[in-house]
Order: structure tokens, then sequence, then C-alpha cells
């Protein structure tokens, strides 16, 4: 009786784990259909240019100074001493530059941040909902490379992703 009663249970429990559904979706495909991204990717565009501009204008300084500082070293009008302190506030200014452009790489990544993770955050509510009113046990990205190896088209959540979305 006891042999019976555990493989009945054990046919259940197998049989609820094949009942189980398994969905996927490319979060990459659908991100490039969302307006608020191509919004956010023009905001993030413009801010860099501004960033960019203000260091073109650093570089375009510098290198006026140093053309100058060029044409005096070659005239021999310059005292050694001028000539060392000269080339000391150059190096200067091409360090600040360089500090200029890793602070800029910095505030970039945190503008793409800022501007990404409120429709990430979107997106991920969206196929959680999808996951929990389909039933599914897993969803997984295609947009992740080598982690699906084969999926039947019908599982697709795509599209119940992105009427959640609205799109």
């Amino acid at each position: 009786m006891r042999k019976l009663f555990f493989v009945a249970i054990l046919s259940l429990l197998t049989v609820g784990l094949f009942a189980q559904k398994v969905g996927h979706v490319n979060t990459g495909l659908l991100l490039e259909g969302m307006s608020e991204v191509k919004s956010a990717n023009s905001q993030l565009e413009s801010f860099q240019k501004q960033l960019i501009a203000k260091g073109q204008t650093m570089v375009k300084g510098l290198q006026t100074e140093y053309d100058a500082f060029v044409v005096e070293a070659q005239q021999g009008a310059m005292a050694p001493k001028i000539q060392q302190e000269k080339q000391a506030a150059l190096q200067k200014k091409q360090q600040e530059i360089a500090q200029y452009e890793q602070e800029v790489q910095s505030k970039i990544m945190a503008k793409q941040e800022e501007l990404l993770r409120p429709i990430l955050e979107k997106v991920q509510n969206a196929i959680t909902a999808v996951g929990k009113e389909g039933g599914y046990l897993f969803i997984f990205d295609e947009s992740v490379p080598n982690t699906i190896l084969f999926s039947d088209d019908s599982l697709n959540v795509m599209d119940q992703v992105k009427a959640k979305l609205g799109i």
C-alpha cells in the first residue's frame, strides 16, 4: 500500500512538473521598439554632445597655447626657466583634459543609467505580469547569447509583453 501511495505521489509530481510553462522574449528587440528608449537615447546623445563640445574647447585652447609656446621657444626669446614653467603649465592642462575625458565617460554612464533604469523596470514589471498571468515557470531572455539553444515560437511571450507595455 505504501509503495502504491509513493508511486501515485511521484506520478502526480512528475505530471505537475511537465505541465509547467516556459516562455521566452527578446528584450533587445522589445527595447528597440519602445519610444521611451528612443527618447532616452536622444537625450543621452544631446548630453554627450554638450560634454564633448566643452572638451573640444579645452583641447583647442591647449593647442593654441602649445603653438604659441613652440613659436617662442624656436625664436629663442624665452629664458630656460620660463620655458620649463610654461611646459609644466601645458602638461598640467593636458592632464586636466585627460581627467575631464574620464569624467565625461563617467557622467555619460551615469546619465544612461538614470534614463534607462525606469524603462528597464517597466519592461521587467510587464514580463513579470505576463509570467504570473500566463502561469509561466520561467521566461528566458533571447537577447543574451548562448542561453537558449532551442525555442518553440508558441512559447514566445513578446506580444503579451508588448501589450502590457502598450506598444
